[in-house]
């Protein structure tokens, strides 16, 4: 049972050491792809088979420290206080929502492309992008009008996808006041504007 007991806390320490690394590794280098998983396995001091078994892959790595520091902002959504709690009116929570994702992404920004850019499957197939579009929709089919949830939180997640807040906080140096406040003016476009008109509904 001790030799059990020890065996976990090393698992443990391992797992903390090399998120930590990784988190560093991927803030210093210019480019994701540049971050292999020898550097991290290296920076952390453990094997790579230590890392392999940890984690499964790179896009397992990526994942787990994805979700370490979204984490805090899972459990605001979940059961804090107002705009992003549950208790948020939707029309004032669906942007609150959004600006969470953007600046998450904009303080993560290397972890958030290199996840995106990981090419390991759709992008629209990953847990936390499955995560963020089913709180979305459930979100918006409160507000009355808004008949297609499904198709408006992809739309909306679009804006604050990590290639886009990469070249706007990037190549075209966007202030990051400036970018969250185009991205509530954005939603607060899509909110205002209700279900398109058909033919029948012209007449």
């Amino acid at each position: 049972m001790p030799e059990r007991q020890s065996s976990r806390k090393d698992a443990i320490r391992n797992r903390k050491a090399v998120l930590a690394a990784a988190d560093a590794l991927f803030a210093r280098r210019e480019s994701p792809e540049d971050v292999t998983m020898a550097d991290v396995a290296a920076a952390a001091g453990v094997g790579k088979g230590t890392l392999f078994r940890a984690f499964g892959d790179r896009a397992g790595l990526l994942r787990a420290l994805y979700e370490a520091r979204l984490e805090p902002v899972g459990q605001a959504i979940e059961t804090g206080p107002p705009p992003l709690g549950p208790a948020t009116p939707p029309r004032e929570r669906v942007p609150a929502l959004l600006d969470a994702v953007l600046c998450f992404k904009l303080d993560n920004r290397r972890l958030a492309l290199a996840l995106e850019e990981d090419g390991s499957g759709s992008p629209y197939r990953a847990e936390h992008y499955e995560r963020w579009h089913g709180l979305l929709r459930a979100v918006l089919e409160q507000i009355p009008g808004q008949t297609d949830g499904g198709f408006t939180a992809h739309a909306l997640l679009a804006a604050t996808r990590a290639d886009l807040v990469e070249h706007l906080a990037g190549e075209e140096h966007t202030a990051r006041e400036g970018m969250r406040q185009q991205l509530a003016n954005f939603v607060t476009r899509v909110l205002a504007s209700g279900p398109p008109q058909g033919p029948a509904d012209e007449e």
